[in-house]
Order: structure tokens, then sequence, then C-alpha cells
């Protein structure tokens, strides 16, 4: 996702796709389903991390469990 996000040309543009196989067309559906919360997330203000702190606690509390063995 991280590779292909920006590479305009193959997935805005149609670009390379008839060097595409079966794996890429898999790839080229999820960036084109990742690309609209990517290009629409970005903000010139800066991050209040201590409003942020609840939520992402939540998310880590949900999907962590409270001790991690390493």
């Amino acid at each position: 996702m991280i590779r292909y996000h920006s590479f305009y040309p193959w997935h805005r543009e149609g670009a390379y796709s008839h060097l595409m196989n079966e794996k890429d067309e898999k790839a080229l559906a999820a960036v084109r389903v990742f690309n609209p919360y990517d290009l629409y997330s970005k903000s010139n203000e800066p991050i209040d991390v201590e409003k942020l702190r609840p939520y992402y606690q939540g998310l880590i509390a949900k999907f962590f469990p409270e001790t991690l063995n390493w």
C-alpha cells in the first residue's frame, strides 16, 4: 500500500495495465479503496495529541492484552 498509493499513473490513469498479473490486480483494487482516505486525511493543523489520546488508548485496550509477552 505504502509503495503504490502515490503511483497515480497506475491507479488513477490505468497506465501499465499490460504489465499486471493477478497479484497486481488485487493490489490495485486495495490501493484504490485506500487512496481516498489517504488523500483527504492530511491537514496543515498540528495534531492535538492529548485530544486524540483517549481514542487511541481505547483501540489499544480493545485489541491488545494488558501485558505483552515479547
